[in-house]
């Protein structure tokens, strides 16, 4: 209805007893979007709209090292083009990079420890990942930066079919020029629900959420989830004066017994006007 088109492969793919685990995310998007400019006060009426074509490749292959730790490499490649944009606006305005088209391409490691007791609906464990890609000329891309994120997600089984699920998450680039699609932000079905994905971008952002998860009865289920988060361009911008929050609540239908893959409907509500509703397959985070 609003000409978004995305076509997409995720996978993951475990070998023999676990010991290599290949992700790959490979997709292709024609997407007319929305951009409110840089920063963590950027207004909602300074919305602009506009629209890009995009082919992505992230490749991620992790290797067993023992006691529930992988070491990994991954790749990752963007191809943005036929970006339209109003000219002269903020796009112009704030001199976003890319945003006449480019490619990028980086090379990374990743850490990870993970002894949850299921992939999809964990009711205990922890899961902790960090990792960095740099992007290079020399191996193709139109910009020179390098990206750190941090997962971390905490799991508690306080009653019988009632858990508390936790999760801190940063994502940051180091760089002076960082193109508009590898941009850090807030919004989205996994994070900051209540915000439209890229709500607020700029450099780095991070994000604390959480969610009580409970059944109600047989396969149906409920959660009650709440965050906060903000992005800036250094370290030294976050304060607690500039956090934004959400909060929300939602169904959960389980389409399988086995892996406990979870249908999910949820209704996020954040500051101001932002707000939005989720169809998703699988818990948040």
């Amino acid at each position: 209805m609003k000409q978004q088109f995305i076509a997409a492969i995720n996978g993951a793919e475990y070998f023999k007893k676990e010991k290599y685990i290949l992700n790959e995310q490979i997709s292709f998007s024609s997407f007319p979007d929305k951009f409110w400019g840089l920063g963590n006060n950027s207004p909602d009426s300074s919305v602009e709209n506009y629209s890009f074509h995009q082919y992505y490749v992230n490749l991620h292959l992790l290797r067993h090292l023992g006691h529930h730790f992988f070491g990994g490499v991954l790749y990752e490649m963007q191809n943005v083009y036929n970006v339209k944009y109003i000219q002269g606006g903020l796009f112009d305005k704030q001199n976003i990079a890319g945003r006449n088209g480019y490619t990028v391409s980086g090379l990374g490691m990743s850490f990870t420890y993970d002894n949850r007791n299921d992939a999809f609906a964990p009711n205990k464990g922890i899961f902790a990942q960090a990792y960095f890609n740099h992007f290079d000329n020399l191996i193709g891309s139109s910009f020179n930066y390098t990206n750190v994120v941090v997962d971390i997600r905490k799991y508690l089984q306080i009653l019988p079919k009632q858990i508390l699920a936790f999760q801190l998450y940063s994502f940051s680039n180091i760089g002076d020029a960082i193109p508009l699609r590898s941009l850090a932000s807030l919004g989205g079905a996994n994070s900051m629900r209540g915000y439209y994905s890229g709500r607020y971008r700029d450099k780095q952002a991070f994000v604390f959420q959480s969610e009580y998860r409970f059944s109600i009865y047989k396969k149906l289920g409920m959660v009650i989830f709440g965050s906060s988060g903000e992005v800036g361009t250094t370290v030294n911008d976050f304060n607690l004066d500039g956090l934004k929050y959400a909060y929300g609540g939602g169904l959960r239908i389980q389409l399988t017994k086995n892996e406990k893959l979870n249908l999910r409907l949820d209704y996020g509500i954040g500051q101001g006007n932002n707000q939005g509703f989720y169809l998703q397959l699988g818990e948040a985070f």
